[in-house]
Formats: structure tokens, C-alpha cells, sequence
């Protein structure tokens, strides 16, 4: 069944899971204790939001225990302004995107937004007093329209992760549209497994595999 591996938490693919919802969920500028500036420079705007959010996650028991109705709140209000949703579901659906209608397409958007929350949901109760993030020395041109944001996020009971931020520059300011977890980037993980499902299925067959993992 399609991202059936994503349950098996002793994988190397659940592991990294644990992180990458936890990545995005740092991708939130809610309740801050700081203003987020998304014209601001690339670290420095990934470095705002990320401490926010660490300190509203603390906040939020609800969400650390996988309420995904809160964590569903959490990811309409704080998340989304700050993420590029629809180009990552683009770039995971390759050529099969353009041959899809714009309300496959907007489907196809919703159901890969609930599979991340469902599957990413335990990462949450990784954070606790002592988790951090910390943005590593700039490379590239921080003037380009599209760059990388490389940092390191530490955790109790483990190894610090390495995490890279994909952004791009939008009228509106920076968004995060691609994630590296220790050399794994989400949009290519699910772009193999798309393309096998839609080679199967089709559009909407992979549109309702989505959704039934999301049940």
C-alpha cells in the first residue's frame, strides 16, 4: 500500500518522518514572541520563525499528544503562510500535474497536506524545553530568488539532525517549499511514489490512496 513504510517506526524513512513534521511545523510564526519578516534575509527569517515556533509547540500539549484536529488548526493559521504548499505538491506530481484538472490538482494539494500531518503528527512530542534550532553559515548569493537554508536542529534523546530549507522569493516574501533531512529531500521521497501510484491509478487514484491513509 502506498507509504506503507512510513508506519514502520524502526525505518530509517519513519525516523526521518519524525523530523521532516517537525521542520515544517517550525515553518510557524504563530503567537510570536518575535515579529517574522519574510523579506528579511534567508537566515534570518528561517531563524524567527523556527524559535517561535519551538516556544508555541511548548505551549501546546495538545498537539505534542497528535491531536490532529489542533495540529490541523495549527497548520492552517501559523504553517501555510510561510509554505509554498501547492509548488511542493507540483514538484512531487513531476509531469503528471500538468496533465491533471484544476480540481484534481486542488485535491491532490488537500489530501498530500493531510498524509504530512497524519504521518508527521508524532514528531511533535520531540519538542520539549531543550530542543533548538540552529542555522548554520550562509552559502550562495542571498540576493538569488532561490536558495537554501542549512541548520541543525538538537533533540533529548538523540543526535543533532541536519535539516536544509528550500525557499523561494515571492511577492510576499520568502516560503518554504522543499525540505533535506540528513540528504533525503521530500519533494523527490515522494516523487517516485506519484509516479508509481499514478502509473497505476491515475490521477485520482492516487488522490484517494492519499486519502485513505488520511482516514
Amino acid at each position: 500500500m502506498i507509504f506503507s513504510a512510513l508506519r514502520n517506526r524502526s525505518t530509517p524513512l519513519y525516523q526521518f518522518c519524525l523530523v521532516l513534521m517537525l521542520s515544517l511545523v517550525l515553518a510557524t510564526a504563530a503567537q510570536a514572541q518575535k515579529p517574522v519578516d519574510p523579506t528579511a534575509a534567508p537566515n534570518d527569517f528561517v531563524q524567527t520563525v523556527g524559535n517561535n515556533a519551538l516556544e508555541v509547540l511548548r505551549q501546546e500539549p495538545a498537539a505534542q499528544q497528535g491531536d490532529l484536529n489542533r495540529i490541523n488548526q495549527l497548520v492552517d493559521k501559523y504553517v501555510l503562510p510561510y509554505v509554498n504548499l501547492e509548488k511542493t505538491t507540483r514538484l512531487a506530481a513531476g509531469r503528471y500535474w500538468r496533465q491533471a484538472s484544476a480540481q484534481q490538482q486542488k485535491n491532490l494539494v488537500e489530501a498530500f497536506k493531510g498524509t504530512l500531518i497524519r504521518t508527521y503528527s508524532g514528531a511533535l512530542s520531540k519538542v520539549d524545553e531543550v530542543s533548538a534550532l540552529q542555522i548554520l553559515p550562509f552559502r550562495g548569493d542571498a540576493n538569488a530568488d532561490d536558495v537554501v537554508v542549512r541548520s541543525s536542529i538538537s533533540q533529548r534523546n538523540g543526535p543533532a539532525v541536519g535539516v536544509d530549507y528550500r525557499l523561494e522569493k515571492t511577492p510576499q516574501g520568502w516560503k518554504i517549499y522543499d525540505l533535506n533531512v540528513e540528504g533525503i529531500w521530500l519533494i523527490q521521497n515522494y516523487r517516485n511514489q506519484f509516479a508509481q501510484q499514478i502509473n497505476q491509478n491515475g490521477i485520482d487514484g492516487l488522490i484517494d490512496a492519499l486519502n485513505r491513509q488520511n482516514r
